[in-house]
C-alpha cells in the first residue's frame, strides 16, 4: 500500500469511458491504495458508485469541483 493516489483525468470523456479508465487504473494499484477519478460526465456520479458496489471497492469520497466531480476510490 502506498500513500500516493493514482489520478485519472477523464474530464471531457463521455460515458462509459470514465468507468472503463477507473477499472483499468484499479488493476494497477495495490489493495488498499487509492485511485482518484476526475470526470464531468453527468452519468459518472451513478456509474462510479454502482461500479464500486459491483466490484466491491470502496467509494471513499465524491467532491464537486469547478470542472466536474472528483471520485476517490480505495481498491479492496
Amino acid at each position: 500500500m502506498t500513500n500516493d493516489a493514482v489520478v485519472i483525468d477523464s474530464l471531457g470523456k463521455p460515458c462509459p469511458v470514465p468507468v472503463i479508465e477507473l477499472a483499468e487504473a484499479v488493476t494497477q494499484v495495490a489493495v488498499g491504495d487509492l485511485v482518484v477519478l476526475l470526470a464531468d460526465d453527468p452519468a459518472a456520479r451513478t456509474d462510479v458508485a454502482v461500479w464500486c458496489r459491483m466490484k466491491r471497492h470502496q467509494l471513499v469520497d465524491v467532491a464537486e469541483g469547478a470542472r466536474g466531480l472528483r471520485f476517490t476510490v480505495r481498491r479492496c
